[in-house]
């Protein structure tokens, strides 16, 4: 009797003991896991020809891509040599940089800008910005409402817009494609300079202040950033939908790169293709890059199923794949050389 007392105080109300149930006392079926030589080694098989499989097609796809990468801080070394010095920052200094194609590139062609040695993953640096402003929602900030700081407002009080070190550092060249032909005549290629950035960055991450349909008025009472050459509503002033935060190129910068050597799209050929002959970068050199021994690239790159022109992880899942197909063999091998005979039985 004084047991069954026991045993209902336990599980009244305010007992601490699990409810009696088979999921809470453990007792649902269960099911283990049992590793037989012969589900190990379909196992290793299956995944090593996947692996391999798309590790092959993967090179081959990469292979097909046409890309042409041409490190122009080299070549304009005269702009990049005026540049060191800050003071010459708002002297002009632009360079050409000649190039050839040999056959004929086929499919929508890229144009990126590549820059390396060059941290955007530093802690700082990515904490160094401010997203409700990046949405329109407040352009005059304070040193407390940011961690832009020191690049929020000016010594006079001014307040920077938009704030922050990713902003101020923003890539401000000028490329310009030129196609030589035959009879002498220099054609600028016409580039497409919209639609250029991830549909959530522009639409979801990013707007203008109000009123939006005068940004000169919107961001009145800030000042571009000490960097900048011309204020956020000059972006472009030709396209009202590629203006201000939500211009194409300044969207893509505040996408910061993991690594330090990145590439951003920069545009797009507005022809499909691009025929064989000779042509040239006309750039408007304004990015200091020497200052911590960076240099800068441009790219012309066509498309694949698989992205841009990247040997790496076709050669890794190709690798992976042999692996663990050596493997399976291996295993194979030691299985039927140790596993045990087999007992007959004999009925007379």
């Amino acid at each position: 009797m004084g047991r069954k007392k026991k045993e209902d105080k336990e599980s009244g109300p305010n007992s601490k003991c699990p409810d009696n149930t088979a999921f809470k006392q453990q007792r649902t079926p269960a099911w283990k896991l049992t590793l037989t030589p012969e589900s190990v080694l379909t196992s290793f098989f299956i995944i090593g020809l996947f692996c391999l499989a798309v590790g092959i097609s993967w090179i081959v796809a990469t292979t097909n891509v046409k890309q042409i990468w041409i490190t122009y801080s080299d070549q304009c070394s005269n702009c990049t040599r005026l540049r060191e010095n800050s003071s010459n920052s708002e002297q002009p200094c632009s360079c050409s940089v000649e190039f050839s194609v040999k056959e004929k590139i086929q499919g929508e062609v890229y144009l990126y800008y590549g820059l390396s040695n060059f941290f955007q993953n530093h802690r700082r640096y990515l904490k160094s910005r401010y997203d409700t402003e990046l949405l329109g929602r407040n352009v005059t900030i304070t040193e407390k409402d940011s961690f832009c700081t020191p690049f929020t407002t000016y010594k006079n009080g001014t307040p920077m817009a938009p704030c922050g070190a990713i902003a101020n550092s923003m890539f401000n060249d000028t490329i310009k494609l030129i196609y030589h032909s035959d009879s002498n005549r220099n054609v600028e290629v016409p580039l497409v300079k919209t639609g250029n950035t991830w549909w959530s960055d522009k639409n979801v991450k990013f707007g203008n202040p109000k009123p939006k349909d005068d940004l000169v008025k919107a961001f009145a009472g800030s000042a571009r950033p000490p960097y900048w050459q011309k204020p956020p509503y000059a972006l472009d002033t030709l396209d009202p939908n590629n203006n201000g935060y939500i211009n194409d190129d300044f969207v893509n910068w505040m996408r910061v790169a993991a690594l330090p050597s990145f590439r951003k799209l920069y545009r797009r050929l507005f022809n499909e293709g691009l025929p064989a002959g000779n042509y040239s970068f006309h750039i408007d050199y304004n990015y200091p890059v020497s200052k911590f021994g960076g240099k800068k690239h441009v790219i012309l790159s066509t498309l694949s199923w698989c992205g841009g022109k990247n040997m790496f992880l076709g050669i890794a899942y190709t690798v992976t794949g042999a692996a663990t197909i050596l493997m399976a063999f291996i295993m194979l091998a030691v299985h039927l050389k140790k596993r045990k005979p087999r007992k007959h039985s004999f009925v007379r």
